[in-house]
Parts: structure tokens; sequence; C-alpha cells
């Protein structure tokens, strides 16, 4: 399997991510995506990529809660490191306006500079969307044309914003989430809607632990080799067996990213 995002230069993993990579590799995580969602943490995922290479690979990207940051010096550090061959997408960029960590109007103009990247390199891109749907379909559908490939990750939205992207030949990333019996069970029904040569399952480590594990882990800590999970989820959703599952969405995103 291959988990598209994990957020692997986060602290929570600074003193046990070679023990985090065995055990994904012992469940079948062969290959891991590390995202990249600032200036230092994009670079940061490309080390990693650097010091594992075959199993690990990275985006160059600035998420939205961080837009107020982006400058001329981010935008070409970016570019740099989207050259490189590790950096496998754009991203992770998009619309946050749940939080509104960056003035909405600031993350629409680092948004857009980063679909510029995309299509100025030929890269896939990397996307997050959250309360901001209407702004981030209008922004992306000027691109979308563009850009060979694009996942939404970490779907948490309505039909309505699945089928949006369905359409404008998006992939789409399905989390942990899809394991919350509070907030994700409307994905149970919608992860049939999307085609297997579109689906990508990712953890987003450390967050988004799979509520359904048992028995819990006490630190509460996510990690990829607990993909199987959500691989088990989304097949008992889907109506398949979960091999079927793992085959699909592996070869979705070795189709996706490129990755041999």
């Amino acid at each position: 399997m291959i988990d598209i995002g994990a957020n692997l230069t986060h602290e929570d993993f600074a003193r046990d991510l070679p023990a985090v990579l065995a055990r994904a590799v012992a469940v079948g995580v062969q290959r891991i995506v590390v995202t990249g969602a600032s200036r230092a943490g994009s670079a940061g995922a490309l080390a990693l990529a650097r010091e594992h290479p075959g199993m690990l690979f990275a985006t160059a990207g600035v998420h939205p809660h961080h837009a107020a940051d982006y400058d001329d010096a981010t935008d070409a550090e970016l570019r740099e490191l989207a050259r490189d061959p590790l950096v496998v997408a754009v991203g992770e960029t998009g619309l946050d306006y749940h939080r509104d960590l960056s003035p909405r109007d600031v993350q629409q103009q680092v948004f857009e500079r980063q679909l510029q990247i995309a299509v100025d390199l030929g890269l896939p891109l990397f996307l997050h969307q959250r309360e901001a749907h209407a702004d981030f379909l209008a922004l992306l559908k000027r691109y979308r044309g563009r850009v060979p490939n694009v996942v939404v990750h970490c779907f948490t939205d309505s039909a309505e914003a699945l089928r949006d992207y369905l359409a404008l030949d998006c992939h789409i990333g399905i989390t942990g989430w899809i394991c919350d019996e509070r907030r994700g069970v409307h994905l149970r029904e919608l992860v049939r809607e999307i085609p297997a040569n579109r689906l990508m399952l990712e953890t987003d480590a450390p967050y988004l632990l799979p509520r359904t594990l048992r028995p819990m882990p006490k630190h509460r800590r996510n990690e990829p080799m607990y993909l199987r999970e959500v691989c088990a989820q989304v097949a008992r959703d889907r109506g398949e067996p979960a091999e079927v599952t793992a085959a699909n969405s592996t070869a979705a995103a070795m189709a996706f990213f490129g990755i041999a």
C-alpha cells in the first residue's frame, strides 16, 4: 500500500521515525508521501525522502494556515524544491475557512500562486479544502486543464462537493475520518461513488487516528501502519475485499504520482 499523506516531519516523530517506518513496512505500507505544508516543512519532507529513497517521497507547498507567511522567497524555494525528482506533487495547498488562520483573500492569492507552480513544472496537486468549497472550486477550475493530476486530500465534505471534484477528474484522498462514528458516517456512503482508479488512501499522521482501532493505542498518535485500518473501513463500505481496495488504491497512487 501507499500512504499518500503523512506528516512525518512533525515533532511527534522526531524520536522514533525509524521504528515508525519499520512498523509500516511490516504491515504492507511500502511507500509513503511525506506532506510539505510550510516552507520549512517542505524542505524537511524532501530531506526525509532523500534519507529513505524508494520508500519516502515528498510534496512541496504551503498550507492555507500559513498563507500569511508566503512571500517571493517562499515561492522561489518551493519551485526549487519541486524540481527534485523525489518531490511528486505541489502542496499541501488550498483554502481553509474553518479556522481562518490566514485572511481569506491572502489564502486565495497564495493558493493561486501554487497552482501556477504546478502548471509551470507539470506536477500534480495535493490539495486541502475545508469550508471553502465555492471559492476553492472556482480557482481550481481555472487551472485544472493545465495540470496532470489533482487530489483533494483528506476529503470530508458533502456529496455535492465530491461530485464537483469527480466532474473535474480529481482523485480523492480518504483518511481515518471515515472511521469516526461522530463525524465520518456520511463518508461511508459517499466512498462508494468514487471510481476505483481515483480513490487513494492516507493517514494524515500524526492526526486522525482511526477510532475503530481495537485496542485503541494509549498514545493516540496516528502513524502510517494504521493505513490498514483505513483500508479495511473503506473496503467494508464499498462492499469489496480489503485486498481489492488496497490493490486498487495502490495502483491509483502509483499512476497519480508517477511512482514506480
